[in-house]
């Protein structure tokens, strides 16, 4: 009995340290939680707690407290204010961006109708004025060295190269044409038209070349060596380009015809479709903001010459037709989607291109500015260039070879009888040079005013730049590079990066050399940005060059930007 009473008690006061112990470990636990703040996150402990985890109750783990946890979890966004307010700034650019990428497409197409109607409203005006000083030259003598004005040869070389176009064109089967490329697969008239896409792009970038080329060389002073193989050879090339260019715009137009013409309209939902295509190509890559205003020009150019062809394909249409005026609204559901489409590929590609690459919408304003300061600049006592031929470097438009496929077009779809034709034909004119004239005075006026919320109106009095200044400062810009002193040695800091790129004098003649010009937004805002090769300038003591020194080129401004000027290592 003794024996059994003592094991009893010693059981019992094993069992009671036990659970003393128990509610010891207990405690000491829960005090560990409260001091170290030691957080449960689907039932588990951080590190700290990770091997004292497995002693948790069950209760712990149980679905009503995770289902608990999960609905009554909170956060605050106020924490990542920064990140949540530049999304929300990235949601209204794109929401800004139609308003003002339709602001300068309106202000781009009526800056191209003005080229455009300066070719058959105030070009034969001139071309007139100029021959008749030519006839009446040998009566009144000789008033000065010159035979014609500059401006007036130009225009007189413009009148011919019409002239001379047309009557070749004359030559060229319109019907023929139309038939030949009728007769072609879907697939075949698709690839045709993306190549005539990419030949217009080439022939618009070398021929205002060779139509500036032939200007030089008709107007060039006497007094200058002769550096050229003369006007006539120009004057073909030149005949020769706009004839070719008419040409393979004459095909565009009659591709975009049988698209219109053939039954189930496949061929013109696959040339919609080539559209789409376009946002694929230039979305996903990396763009500056001389890039998009290279590509703002193209879309401005592509929309007008888009509306130049529709305009030719409902004239043959119509003529087909006899006139009738019940076939014009069976083409205008299909002109609507063309021109529809047209927009809302611009719009989203626009978009994404400022979404993806952090760019303002306050830019497509620069762009107006600059457009606008070309038009500007044309009026003054110093231009150096006409309007027409601006608008042809700066977007790549050329009005010639268009405006004579126009021509062509017009003159076989309209036949002129009777003395009644004739004076329609008269009134059109006279209403074709009021809205020229309307059109240029609208324009003139937004366009001042653009310039002037720009603050441009400095650059409007500067001289052009000529090559022989550029050469020179490029010259005395590259010797001042060369030019150190050997006394100056570079000194490392801790980090090893030379102080002789911050505190040399190297730097302060650079900024020296570079020419001063009155600054204006599109000078800070809109630059191309440097390239690596920029950072690398010649050491005069070891020849070599060196990585460690710092220098900066002067970037180009917005205004020195044409359609096919290389940004970034790319054209758009």
């Amino acid at each position: 009995m003794a024996d059994s009473l003592s094991t009893g008690l010693g059981e019992e006061k094993e069992t009671e340290k036990e659970d003393s112990e128990r509610d010891r470990k207990a405690a000491k636990t829960d005090k560990n939680k409260e001091k170290d703040g030691v957080t449960e996150t689907l039932g588990f402990n951080d590190k700290n707690g990770s091997s004292k985890s497995k002693k948790r109750n069950l209760s712990d783990l149980s679905l009503v407290r995770f289902i608990t946890a999960e609905l009554t979890r909170g956060y605050f966004l106020e924490h990542n204010e920064a990140k949540y307010t530049e999304r929300r700034e990235r949601v209204y650019t794109c929401l800004r961006i139609p308003k003002e990428l339709e602001k300068l497409m309106t202000f781009g197409f009526f800056l191209c109708l003005d080229a455009f109607l300066y070719v058959f409203t105030l070009l034969p005006l001139r071309v007139l004025l100029a021959l008749l000083r030519l006839l009446t030259l040998p009566c009144c003598g000789l008033s000065g060295s010159r035979l014609l004005q500059p401006a007036q040869v130009c225009d007189v070389l413009k009148g011919f190269i019409m002239v001379l176009c047309y009557s070749m064109m004359s030559y060229v089967d319109y019907s023929m044409m139309y038939h030949l490329i009728r007769g072609q697969s879907v697939i075949k008239l698709y690839i045709i038209y993306n190549m005539l896409e990419v030949a217009d792009r080439l022939f618009s970038s070398f021929g205002q070349d060779i139509l500036d080329a032939l200007y030089w060389t008709a107007t060039e002073p006497k007094e200058k060596k002769r550096a050229h193989i003369g006007v006539i050879p120009h004057f073909l090339m030149a005949v020769l380009y706009v004839f070719l260019h008419a040409i393979l715009i004459m095909v565009q137009a009659t591709t975009l015809n049988v698209a219109f013409n053939s039954h189930n309209k496949s061929l013109l939902t696959i040339m919609m479709s080539n559209n789409f295509v376009e946002i694929k190509g230039s979305v996903f890559k990396k763009f500056e903001k001389n890039n998009l205003f290279q590509m703002s020009n193209s879309d401005i150019k592509e929309r007008f010459t888009n509306y130049i062809l529709l305009l030719i394909v409902c004239l043959r249409n119509m003529e087909q037709f006899s006139w009738n005026p019940d076939h014009l609204w069976v083409l205008f559901p299909d002109v609507v989607m063309v021109i529809a489409s047209e927009v809302a590929v611009d719009v989203v590609k626009h978009a994404f291109i400022t979404k993806f690459n952090d760019i303002s919408a306050d830019v497509y304003g620069e762009y107006r500015a600059s457009l606008a300061f070309d038009l500007v600049s044309s009026r003054q006592k110093n231009a150096y260039t006409d309007y027409s031929d601006s608008v042809s470097r700066r977007m790549g438009f050329i009005p010639l070879p268009l405006a004579l496929l126009l021509i062509r077009v017009v003159t076989s779809s309209v036949k002129i009888q009777g003395s009644l034709s004739f004076m329609c034909v008269l009134l059109f004119y006279l209403g074709m040079i009021t809205l020229k004239v309307l059109n240029s005075i609208v324009l003139l006026g937004t366009s001042c005013a653009f310039v002037k919320e720009a603050n441009m109106e400095e650059k409007l009095f500067d001289p052009p730049p000529s090559i022989a200044s550029s050469r020179a400062n490029s010259r005395a810009h590259r010797t001042k590079h060369i030019h150190i002193s050997p006394q100056q040695e570079p000194v490392t800091d801790k980090g090893g990066v030379s102080s002789a790129s911050v505190n040399s004098p190297l730097i302060h003649i650079a900024e020296s050399s570079a020419p001063k010009l009155p600054k204006s937004d599109s000078d800070t805002f809109l630059t191309t940005p440097d390239e690596e090769d920029d950072d690398k300038i010649i050491n005069a003591d070891t020849g070599m060059e060196g990585d460690g020194l710092i220098h900066r080129t002067p970037k180009k401004d917005l205004l020195e930007i044409d359609r096919f000027t290389i940004c970034g290592n790319r054209i758009d």
